[in-house]
């Protein structure tokens, strides 16, 4: 497993927004995140400052949201999305998109994912597919 630096994870987010707006060829992932970054222009400054990004520290306890965590989720989600991994996340989604817009409806997912995350940590274990699902399908009404 692909197993990215805090910093190769950032730099990658950088890099895809930088080839976006330089309209350079994009490949792989790269197209799917500079298509995510656009979506948060909150983060547009930060991600066109390479040294900045590399530097700040995102802290709960001040009550902000780590940009580069939220860009990850995205990406996990658009990924197993394309490929109905854990089976049945698709279905869920477009329970989800019954009644939300498609941006909306992946933030549902993004939280259902990182709290699915955040539990696996603390139990200090690997992500508990059918617990995330079942987050999923009851934030879907399904």
């Amino acid at each position: 497993m692909f197993n990215p630096s805090r910093d190769q994870v950032r730099q990658f987010f950088c890099e895809s927004w930088r080839k976006y707006r330089q309209r350079l060829p994009l490949q792989g992932a790269e197209m799917t995140a500079a298509e995510l970054i656009l979506e948060h222009p909150e983060y547009h400054a930060l991600l066109e400052n390479l040294e900045r990004a590399l530097e700040e520290e995102f802290l709960p306890e001040r009550g902000q949201t780590n940009p580069f965590l939220h860009l990850s989720l995205h990406l996990a989600v658009a990924e197993q999305l394309s490929i109905d991994q854990p089976h049945g996340i698709l279905a869920a989604y477009q329970a989800l998109r019954l009644r939300l817009d498609v941006h909306d409806a992946e933030h549902v997912v993004v939280e259902c994912l990182g709290e699915a995350l955040f539990n696996a940590q603390r139990r200090g274990g690997a992500i508990d597919g059918a617990a995330y699902l079942d987050a999923l399908r009851r934030a879907a009404g399904s």
